[in-house]
């Protein structure tokens, strides 16, 4: 797959999509992967949900970045009827979860969709970096008409604790500071860049997951060895930073149990999860009524307790 927005160039592409390609394969291929799915498996019903929640049946759908099927297995076929799986490491699907739902699957960079437009009823993405307006752009293009989005993405405010432990104890140390942890988006910025790829009709929430670890160390070798490179998402960025030194790594941890720590001596790991619904055009979707169309004032609410009781009476 292309490493940037354009071959061989990182320019306008602010993730190395070759080495995204590695670590998730290498992550699939980890003994017991299971055990560092929660946070994804807890995602995945997430979104599940909320499908569940729109009142219709999907002839087709798209799961963007499936990895091993976390939100397929836990949709049904009387609502999703088939399904194409799609995730840049082959890896990944060839370890997928068996679901329900008679499903296709296909080794392709999810920014460079191989589908036609307007193919799919409904696509799903879980822990995406949708911040990237080329994905945003590819699962519109795919959507059809009145065809609905639902994904979910880590929060800016996700491993906050250890972010900033990390650029203390590296300003004391180093002098500078280099990302250690791949960038999430903003949340306020979440909605300009669904509606700029063309979505409508946009639903933006929150959520967070706080796991607690006995200190910096442990945080770091769940994140390595379980959450970030099983899930695939360690940090791809074109100027990451290779190693940290062991007296920074020290100074961290002691940083990170003096700001954070809790009363029983552990330390939080906070993930926040955006999740969003996005709606792709069609004649037929209701629209807003006309400015100064409305019958009724605002002003008026503070009269319906008066008019209640008079109907009493």
């Amino acid at each position: 797959p292309p490493g940037g927005a354009s071959p061989g160039s990182g320019a306008l592409n602010p993730f190395d999509r070759r080495l995204k390609r590695k670590q998730k394969n290498w992550a699939a291929l980890q003994a017991e992967p299971a055990k560092c799915d929660y946070l994804r498996e807890e995602v995945g019903g997430s979104i599940a949900e909320r499908v569940f929640d729109i009142p219709r049946t999907f002839p087709l759908a798209l799961d963007v970045g499936s990895g091993r099927g976390y939100i397929a297995q836990h949709l049904t076929k009387e609502t999703v009827e088939k399904l194409v799986q799609v995730d840049i490491a082959e890896n990944a699907l060839k370890n997928a979860i068996e679901s329900e739902i008679p499903t296709v699957r296909v080794v392709a960079d999810e920014e460079f969709l191989p589908f036609k437009e307007d193919t799919f009823d409904l696509v799903v993405s879980s822990l995406r970096y949708i911040q990237q307006l080329c994905l945003a752009l590819q699962i519109q293009r795919v959507l059809k008409a009145g065809g609905v989005f639902v994904g979910a993405m880590l929060g800016g405010d996700t491993l906050y604790e250890l972010r900033c432990s990390l650029q203390l104890a590296e300003l004391e140390r180093e002098g500078g500071v280099a990302p250690h942890v791949s960038p999430f988006t903003a949340v306020a910025d979440l909605g300009h860049l669904l509606s700029g790829a063309g979505f409508n009709t946009l639903t933006v929430d929150t959520d967070e997951i706080q796991v607690n670890y006995p200190g910096l160390f442990e945080v770091m070798e769940d994140l390595q060895g379980k959450y970030i490179l099983c899930m695939g998402e360690s940090n791809c960025s074109w100027n990451r930073k290779p190693l940290l030194h062991r007296e920074t790594m020290l100074a961290a941890a002691a940083i990170y149990q003096e700001m954070y720590g809790n009363s029983d001596g552990s330390v939080p790991a906070t993930f926040q999860i955006y999740y969003m619904i996005g709606w792709k055009y069609h004649e037929s979707q209701a629209k807003p009524a006309q400015r100064g169309s409305a019958t009724v004032s605002f002003g008026d609410l503070a009269k319906i307790e008066g008019l209640l009781k008079r109907g009493k009476k």
